[in-house]
């Protein structure tokens, strides 16, 4: 009996998500982005070897999560789905004009969270954008179409939510190897 009180409690969780997810969709998933971005970064930067954690980037990845993280793409697939409703053709409007705003998006405000100025938030989503869009288009296409054409609908905000957190940690990578490269404060 004793074995079975940590599967009751992830059975509780769960459903209390998705209890959440069903009556206040955009607030579950912003908490959730933001939980799920700052944990990526954490860990990004505890497999970077950082002697210290740079909390502005913790905090950057909160405050993008939240705000962005979770509405943006809750209000793109709420909008768009009674459109189109192929997933092969949701999955290319999504990786063709979605993708690369929410990308340079990402890029830009993350830096602007952190503290940076305009003019350096800018240089670095230059440098970044690329790279960063080309890793999102190749290595996550075949997962986003796997989750529009074969995930059950209840289920994807979920599955989305795990690619996002190796997202987050990649990203948060690519970010750290651009500072140690610019030596930058951030």
């Amino acid at each position: 009996m004793a074995l079975s009180k940590p599967t009751n409690l992830i059975f509780q969780l769960t459903a209390a998500y998705f209890d959440r997810l069903y009556t206040s969709p955009l607030k579950t998933k912003a908490i959730t982005s933001c939980i799920i971005a700052t944990l990526g970064n954490f860990l990004s930067q505890k497999i970077s070897g950082v002697k210290r954690i740079n909390e502005d980037s913790l905090l950057a990845f909160a405050l993008f999560g939240l705000f962005f993280g979770g509405p943006l793409p809750h209000y793109f697939y709420t909008y768009i789905q009674p459109f189109v409703k192929n997933p092969l053709m949701l999955l290319l409007v999504e990786r063709c004009l979605y993708t690369p705003c929410y990308q340079a998006l990402a890029l830009y405000m993350l830096s602007l969270f952190e503290g940076n100025t305009h003019k350096d938030s800018y240089k670095q989503l230059k440098k970044l954008y690329w790279p960063v869009l080309t890793a999102n288009l190749r290595y996550l296409t075949l997962l986003q179409y796997i989750n529009l054409k074969y995930v059950p609908p209840v289920l994807r905000v979920l599955v989305i939510n795990l690619i996002g957190f190796f997202w987050a940690i990649y990203l948060a990578q690519q970010r750290i190897k651009h500072s140690k490269a610019t030596g930058a404060r951030k």
